[in-house]
C-alpha cells in the first residue's frame, strides 16, 4: 500500500511529536532530581517547626492586638451613639419649655437609643473576643498538629 503525501506529511508529524514528548519526559524526569537524588541540602524538620512556632505566636500576637483595636473602636462608636442621643433629646428639651409629649417621647428615645447603644456594643465585643478565642485555638491545633 502507499501511502499519499497527506499520509506520510502526518506520519512525519506524529514521530516528531512522539520523540520530542518522549525528550521533555526524560529531561523532566533528570530535572526534577529524581534519578540523581542529593538529601544533604534537606532542611531541617526542626527549623521549620520553629518557624511554625513564631509565625503562630505572631498570628496570635496580631490576633489580640486587633481584637483590642476593634473593641475600642466599638466603645468609642457607643459612646457617639449616646452623645447624639442626648443632644437631640437636648434640642427637644430647648425647643419644647413646657414639658410636652414630644419632648418626654424624645427623652424617652434617647434613653432607649442609650440602653441599645450599650448592648449592641457589649455584643460586638463578645463576638470579638470570640473572634479572636477561634483564631488562637486554631493556631493552637496546628501547632500542637506540627509538634508532634
Amino acid at each position: 500500500m502507499k501511502l499519499n503525501s497527506f499520509t506520510k506529511r502526518l506520519s512525519t508529524v506524529g514521530r516528531l511529536m512522539a520523540a520530542t514528548v518522549l525528550c521533555v519526559s526524560a529531561m523532566a524526569f533528570v530535572w526534577s532530581g529524581a534519578f540523581f537524588s542529593s538529601t544533604a541540602a534537606m532542611a531541617s524538620p526542626a527549623v521549620n517547626l520553629i518557624a511554625a512556632a513564631d509565625a503562630g505566636d505572631a498570628v496570635q500576637e496580631k490576633a489580640s492586638k486587633d481584637a483590642g483595636r476593634t473593641k475600642n473602636f466599638i466603645r468609642d462608636t457607643e459612646e457617639k451613639v449616646k452623645e447624639t442621643a442626648k443632644t437631640n433629646a437636648a434640642k427637644v428639651d430647648r425647643a419644647s419649655e413646657d414639658g410636652s409629649v414630644v419632648e418626654r417621647k424624645a427623652k424617652k428615645d434617647a434613653a432607649t437609643i442609650e440602653k441599645r447603644a450599650s448592648e449592641d456594643s457589649a455584643r460586638t465585643q463578645e463576638a470579638v473576643d470570640n473572634t479572636k478565642n477561634a483564631v488562637e485555638r486554631a493556631v493552637d491545633s496546628i501547632k500542637d498538629v506540627f509538634s508532634n
